[in-house]
Order: C-alpha cells, then sequence, then structure tokens
C-alpha cells in the first residue's frame, strides 16, 4: 500500500502537468517490487500559500512523500526511493529548463499495527494486471 502524495507550489500549475507527473510515479512504482501495483494510490495537492528561499515568487517546489508499510530492507527502499526520484526528475526536466522548482522526495514506514487497511480495488483488478 504505497501512498505517493506529490505537494507542488501552485505558480507550478501551468508548467508542469501534474496529471502526468503522478502517471510517472505511478508508472514507475508499478516496476518496482516493493510496490504492490493494487496498493498504489499517486495524488497531488497545490499549495496556493508557500515562501521559498529569497521570497522570489517566481520559485517553485514540488515535494513527493511516500508512506509504505514497514517492514522492507534499507536497501531495497534506497533503491525504490532512488528510482522514483530519478523518474520524476526526467519528466521534469523540461520544466527545470526554463523554471526554478525546487525538488524534494522522502519515503516513510508506515506502523502496520496503527494503519488498518480494507478495500475491492484487488476484486475489480483483471487476472494479468494482479501479475504484474
Amino acid at each position: 500500500m504505497p501512498h505517493f502524495h506529490v505537494e507542488y507550489s501552485g505558480n507550478l500549475a501551468d508548467h508542469v502537468d501534474m496529471d502526468g507527473l503522478c502517471e510517472c510515479i505511478r508508472a514507475t512504482a508499478a516496476e518496482i517490487d516493493t510496490f504492490p501495483m493494487p496498493g498504489i494510490r499517486v495524488r497531488a495537492t497545490r499549495v496556493d500559500h508557500y515562501a521559498i528561499a529569497d521570497g522570489n515568487p517566481a520559485h517553485g517546489f514540488i515535494d513527493i512523500s511516500i508512506r509504505l508499510r514497514a517492514g522492507r530492507p534499507d536497501d531495497v527502499k534506497r533503491d525504490a526511493t532512488q528510482r522514483i526520484f530519478e523518474a520524476a526528475k526526467t519528466y521534469l526536466e523540461p520544466a527545470f529548463a526554463h523554471h526554478s522548482i525546487a525538488l524534494s522526495l522522502e519515503m516513510r514506514d508506515i506502523d502496520p499495527d496503527l494503519s488498518p487497511k480494507t478495500g475491492t480495488i484487488r476484486d475489480h483488478l483483471t487476472a494479468t494486471k494482479q501479475e504484474s
């Protein structure tokens, strides 16, 4: 049940296709064994109130937060973090070329004893997609 939350400064809305970034993250995560495909959730939240660096309103940010059920080895988490970060960075290269943007990413473990889950998504996936 990896949850990916993208927070971004509102001034980037016209410069970055956030739906495309969410899909880039989802597709990359689906290729990483440690992220079970049926549990992947990617969402983006626009932030309209922020202050960055020297206060220049042209600066923007994209912060990716990954919450992941605890139990994976550190090397697996490091690899997954780097792969998601590199995919996002590559996706954002055109925007980086023309805009002042800070990109950050953090992965955190979720304590399974304190985070109950239920759902029917797996019931509605096709058999071939579940095996991916």
